[in-house]
């Protein structure tokens, strides 16, 4: 039985005229499997067609900035307030998840007040299911790019992670946690759940019960994986709970209000024509 597991993966898919990255791949493969998720769930609905596109311009650009300025704020102001045009390098790493969420709830608001008409949860309830799973790729990703990994362990499944920099200087020859997995799996356990509630279970006739359970099943494992991850920056350790813990609490606490509010107000009952609402041609037979 192996002691540990040497981690040697190039980052690169592809390098030549153009460079393709494993991160940038399962971002995409991310965001093309979740376009689609959420188009059947509209279609299922028979929510208008045109609300897809502009949906998916809304949230990528809120991932990718939230996440970006996320990162720059909450971890490393001190670094990019002396020099700010270096919070456009994004190529050179740094995106943070909390960051990446606020700026999607902020953009679904948006969405929800200048396109839908609806109230946010209708908007949030199909959209978390699918950014389960681009969580869960996106961390697969971060495997890949050999970086946000665990303290050392002496445990069969410990990764030397042989092309970070960062491992050789702090635990040369020793395994460490490969937290990304540990994430990833939650996150992926989560977009199945999400997928039976809402297919199996009409969950999203009661408004915010998705939302809630995604919230507390993203943050509640990465507050706790927390706990054996290293630090982010150097100020992470002095604090008892880290920058990511303390930014996880109040997300975790929200999904707990809102599963009870979802909880103790009256089932939505939903009609489903299983066709687009723009979509002129007859309903398919049931």
């Amino acid at each position: 039985m192996l002691d540990f597991i040497t981690w040697n993966v190039n980052p690169e898919l592809f390098s030549g005229f153009v460079t393709i990255r494993w991160y940038g791949l399962m971002f995409a493969v991310g965001f093309l499997i979740g376009y689609e998720i959420v188009a059947r769930m509209f279609k299922h609905e028979g929510a208008p067609e045109r609300w897809l596109g502009i949906l998916l311009i809304y949230v990528v650009v809120a991932t990718l900035v939230g996440a970006r300025l996320g990162h720059v704020f909450f971890y490393e102001w001190d670094v990019y307030k002396t020099d700010p045009i270096r919070i456009l390098y994004i190529w050179e790493g740094g995106l943070a998840s909390h960051g990446g969420t606020i700026a999607i709830i902020i953009a679904v608001i948006l969405f929800s007040i200048f396109v839908t008409k609806k109230s946010p949860l209708w908007t949030f309830d199909r959209l978390v299911v699918a950014i389960a799973l681009v969580g869960g790729l996106i961390r697969i990703g971060n495997l890949f790019n050999s970086e946000i990994y665990g303290t050392a362990t002496t445990l069969p499944w410990g990764f030397m992670f042989v092309r970070s920099r960062e491992w050789h200087e702090l635990y040369e020859g020793q395994a460490v946690h490969p937290t990304q997995i540990y994430e990833a799996l939650c996150y992926f356990a989560l977009f199945g759940l999400l997928m039976w509630m809402y297919w199996k279970k009409n969950a999203e006739e009661r408004p915010g019960l998705i939302l809630g359970v995604f919230f507390i099943g993203i943050f509640l494992p990465r507050f706790l994986i927390e706990f054996i991850k290293n630090d982010q920056v150097a100020r992470e350790a002095t604090m008892t709970l880290n920058i990511g813990q303390q930014l996880s609490i109040p997300f975790i606490v929200l999904g707990l209000c809102l599963i009870l509010y979802a909880m103790v107000r009256p089932r939505q009952h939903l009609s489903f024509p299983d066709r687009y609402a723009d979509d002129k041609t007859p309903a398919r037979r049931k």
